[in-house]
């Protein structure tokens, strides 16, 4: 791992940056303590520029400190995911929006490159090469449809939803051989220059995984009260 000290960076900043794509790649998974001695001693640096980083991320309510144990990747709830997604819904929305609108002829060549991997399988089953593609798609919108503000809400938003507690399906709320299409989808009506229709495909979209973490709440209440135990599974 690179040496940071040796660097006149700022290394709160780098620290920040390097732990931040650790949890998005899923190196240190959700509900996971941060091991901090570690971290710092592979990064070249004291604890005080990471302990720094680990403040600015509690802050962003990406980790959470616990008293006498240290900081851990926080694991959202599947309510806390439900308000999430309800807020995507509407702010991705606009993002797809403005993106039909305003997007180049160069961004949508980068645009049709999206799931070009996928697209012609018909059954996608490296979950983890779909849920980074899926997210650097999401953040693409976010990066050429919306204004400053609206983009750093949406990359948090985005950076959170890769932080949903099944693991097994590297965060992925919903299959890829369900979502391919939407995607598809998505990208046709925004390089269509559709601004109308690329609004309400990704409103759709994201409204779908909405009602299949309602339906997951609804299920693990059920079984719960059973007493059967709540595998989570395609």
């Amino acid at each position: 791992m690179k040496n940071l000290g040796a660097e006149h960076e700022n290394l709160d900043q780098k620290a920040y940056e390097i732990v931040k794509n650790m949890i998005t790649e899923r190196q240190i998974l959700p509900g996971e303590k941060i091991p901090q001695e570690k971290l710092a001693q592979e990064l070249g640096i004291s604890r005080t520029p990471l302990v720094s980083a680990l403040k600015f991320l509690e802050h962003e309510k990406l980790v959470e400190s616990k008293p006498r144990r240290g900081y851990f990747v926080r694991l959202f709830s599947q309510q806390e995911m439900v308000s999430i997604f309800e807020l995507r819904e509407v702010l991705e929305g606009l993002a797809a929006k403005r993106a039909a609108a305003h997007i180049t002829d160069e961004e949508i060549k980068v645009l049709r490159d999206f799931f070009r991997f996928f697209a012609e399988s018909k059954n996608i089953t490296d979950f983890r090469a779909y849920a980074k593609e899926d997210r650097r798609f999401h953040n693409f919108i976010a990066e050429i449809g919306a204004k400053e503000f609206l983009k750093s809400i949406l990359q948090t938003y985005n950076f959170i939803t890769a932080s949903y507690q099944y693991l097994s399906t590297e965060g992925l709320v919903r299959p890829p051989n369900e979502t391919i299409e939407e995607h598809l989808a998505v990208i046709k009506a925004i390089g269509d220059r559709d601004p109308d229709a690329a609004e309400e495909l990704m409103r759709r979209h994201l409204r779908k995984t909405i009602a299949h973490l309602r339906q997951d709440i609804e299920t693990e209440t059920l079984e719960t009260d059973s007493g059967k135990v709540i595998r989570p599974s395609f």
